[in-house]
């Protein structure tokens, strides 16, 4: 066992709150300019207005193939407290690890407060999947291995999106709207998950739901309770140290995953605090990690 890693969940739990410093590598980006495509081409649901701010938007980032097979994808989910997005620490970086193991990464600029709130975020998260699928033949991807990543809230978004999903509508005027949003592999990296006391991060449940929402929405949208026997395959990464957003969301989700049987793997660091992204120093190794976990489940270029 790595002394860099810690597995006790016993370890997790007992993490206190304060804030956290956090670092990242910077790898290099992506040579590729990537493809930017708005997720709703006319009448953005629930909009405020038509500035950048009001229209999501998906990066598509493609790696250089070796073959004519379809390649599998990853939606990408950075974080930012429901307030902002890390675009770069945890969302380029990102997109260019996935290439060069040769997925496609795509980000997601998913909308945020001020002035949205849920369930915004959520519809923009469940398009982004029906759109890849919808447009999987023309970028090369294999619609059946379409995966999610998300980053601390990014993480929540990513786990809501592996407990609220549908098959998509076959009758429905948007041909984007036939396809299902279900990802088929989840990778959550430092998530927030619990809404609920002790465990919540507040700016991310503020800004998510509003400082003024209804507490049922804090039980609904704590994803570690909204398990589905066909919640997709999912790994887990977090740091011991991380003061802002308490590793035992990790932890809860895990357990929920594992007492409804679904494949899960987790790794708790010893040190790394919150938003360290791609990893440097004692959490460097979670790419290689995960990389593996993706092989075990076929979500690897073959």
């Amino acid at each position: 066992m790595s002394t860099n890693i810690v597995y006790s969940l016993c370890i997790a739990l007992a993490a206190a709150f304060s804030i956290g410093a956090c670092g990242a590598q910077t790898p290099a980006s992506p040579s590729a300019k990537p493809l930017v495509m708005s997720l709703w081409q006319n009448n953005v649901p629930l909009a405020k207005g038509t500035k950048p701010e009001d229209n999501p938007e998906i990066q598509v980032f493609l790696p250089e193939k070796k073959s004519d097979a379809a390649i599998p994808a990853f939606l990408i989910y950075p974080g930012g407290a429901y307030g902002w997005l890390s675009m770069d620490n945890e969302g380029v970086h990102i997109a260019k690890w996935l290439n060069d193991i040769g997925l496609a990464g795509i980000i997601v600029k998913y909308r945020i407060a001020p002035p949205y709130h849920y369930p915004v975020e959520l519809l923009d998260a469940q398009r982004a999947i029906r759109t890849v699928r919808a447009n999987s033949a023309k970028w090369g991807i294999d619609p059946q291995h379409v995966g999610v990543i998300g980053f601390s809230a990014g993480g929540h978004l990513a786990s809501l999106v592996s407990t609220f999903f549908d098959d998509g509508n076959p009758d429905a005027a948007d041909t984007v709207d036939r396809f299902g949003c279900r990802p088929d592999a989840a990778i959550l990296v430092y998530p927030v998950i619990s809404m609920t006391d002790p465990l919540a991060h507040t700016g991310s449940r503020d800004n998510l739901i509003g400082p003024n929402a209804d507490p049922k929405l804090y039980d609904q949208l704590s994803t570690d309770k909204e398990i589905k026997s066909n919640t997709p395959p999912t790994f887990i990464v977090a740091a011991n140290d991380d003061t802002t957003v308490h590793p035992g969301n990790s932890v809860a989700y895990y357990l929920a995953l594992k007492k409804a049987n679904i494949s899960a793997e987790l790794h708790i660091f010893d040190f790394g605090g919150h938003g360290f992204g791609i990893g440097s120093g004692a959490n460097a190794p979670w790419p290689d990690l995960a990389k593996a976990w993706l092989g075990r489940h076929g979500m690897l270029p073959k």
